[in-house]
């Protein structure tokens, strides 16, 4: 691994729940294999492009990093629904990451509807260099996940590929289609690939309990939630 500056973020609102406050640690690195990713992951690590970061919040431990072990995983009621809303309805094309129009749009509308109808922060549009700092430009193979209704696009997701396991980075998706609940589509469709793959875990990032956009990854049962003691826990049984 190259590791070419860290730091931490001054104390601010947090982006999850407004009335705590955050700080965050940042490492930004050069090179980085798949397998020295995974160990960060396992201790509660995150990455967009080259930048790893998690919390460091003095008087708050909210954020929870939340993986599933696949080989255990049933799915609910409602999952299984989803599976049978877009089963055989959405195409779903895995490749290599890239930026177009197409993206950008899709991104915006689905981050002005989140800020609209959930409270998230407004954003100017995405333009296409942050775009490719924060999910093209990878020091590991990170694959792109495209959902398609016909010929139109409807979700886009980024999945770190790893030794032993997947992590879904971010997804985000059409808002007019969301009664299809592509999120939870999505989800299912990496734990079944982790499986084609013999992989163990599915990372799926920070459970916040509060927070209404993270509080579904609990739903992904049986899962692990990782401790403060710096170990994995049994977290939401069956």
């Amino acid at each position: 691994m190259l590791s070419l500056i860290t730091y931490t973020t001054p104390p601010g609102t947090c982006g999850y729940l407004p009335d705590r406050t955050w700080q965050l640690e940042y490492e930004v690195v050069g090179e980085m294999t798949a397998r020295e990713y995974e160990r960060r992951l396992a201790q509660g690590w995150r990455h967009f492009g080259h930048a790893l970061f998690h919390p460091q919040c003095p008087t708050c431990r909210a954020c929870q990093s939340l993986r599933v072990p696949v080989w255990r995983f049933q799915p609910s009621r409602s999952q299984r629904r989803a599976r049978k809303a877009n089963e055989g309805h959405i195409r779903l094309e895995i490749g290599a990451p890239e930026v177009s129009r197409e993206k950008l749009r899709l991104h915006d509308r689905f981050h002005s509807f989140q800020a609209e109808h959930k409270g998230w922060p407004l954003h100017s549009p995405k333009d296409a260099d942050s775009y490719v700092t924060s999910f093209i430009e990878n020091p590991f193979a990170v694959r792109e996940w495209c959902y398609y209704l016909g010929d139109q696009l409807v979700g886009v997701g980024y999945v770190d590929e790893l030794p032993s396991s997947l992590s879904a980075i971010y997804f985000f998706y059409e808002p007019s289609e969301r009664q299809r609940c592509l999120g939870t589509w999505n989800v299912l469709n990496i734990i079944d690939y982790a499986r084609q793959r013999r992989l163990e875990y599915l990372y799926l990032g920070y459970y916040v309990a509060g927070c209404p956009s993270l509080e579904y990854k609990a739903t992904f049962r049986p899962n692990e939630a990782y401790g403060a003691d710096g170990l994995w826990h049994p977290f939401r049984e069956e």
